[in-house]
């Protein structure tokens, strides 16, 4: 595992029935977190997992909860000077767009978007853009692909310099990291503080 500085925060997809797997576990040292955020679909057991990992667990409802569940549809998450949305994903329509994505970010008032759904791993952080989709934990099937391999993102943030790894486990059973660096771009979109303060309650 890369030692990182500065903040650091990870992000899991979890299916409501799957379990994380076991490569990807033993790198989720509890408490080694200050953050953790979740694109949706957790039942109440994965949820008890998750607050055990970090002190600010931060979940959003998917398309299929557990009905003991109850999560908002989006949050926004400051994390030093970056903002995050946080959404499932089967809201943004048509889903993939890459304009619809970006649209969402701006209503939000966000810097960067973070959304699963597909159950595939995405990092495109560019000036305008800036969406991240950290995949399936559990390797569960989507119905865009049956074909998912397990994987996770790791953030680091110092300052204004973000930097994204992509945990993907492969068939061999290594898990391959590939990094993704991001400068926050001076006058970033700031957050409406009244939607802000709706999409917190």
């Amino acid at each position: 595992m890369i030692p990182i500085r500065g903040n650091e925060f990870r992000i899991p997809r979890r299916g409501k029935s799957g379990s994380i797997c076991f490569s990807c576990h033993r790198m989720l040292v509890p408490n080694k977190m200050k953050h953790v955020i979740c694109t949706g679909n957790v039942g109440v057991e994965q949820y008890a997992e998750l607050l055990a990992l970090a002190p600010n667990v931060h979940v959003v409802a998917g398309d299929y909860e557990d009905a003991s569940t109850s999560f908002p549809e989006t949050r926004v998450v400051q994390v030093g000077l970056f903002r995050f949305g946080v959404m499932h994903g089967h809201q943004i329509l048509p889903y993939g767009s890459r304009e619809a994505i970006a649209r969402m970010r701006r209503k939000l008032g966000v810097d960067i978007l973070i959304s699963g759904f597909t159950h595939q791993n995405s990092v495109d952080l560019e000036d305008g853009f800036s969406h991240i989709n950290p995949g399936s934990i559990t390797g569960a099937m989507s119905a865009q692909s049956d074909q998912v391999k397990p994987s996770f993102v790791l953030l680091a943030i110092q300052d204004d310099r973000l930097v994204c790894y992509l945990y993907e486990l492969q068939p061999d059973g290594e898990v391959e990291v590939s990094k993704t660096e991001y400068t926050k771009p001076t006058g970033s979109v700031q957050a409406n503080p009244s939607l802000m303060q709706s999409l917190l309650t």
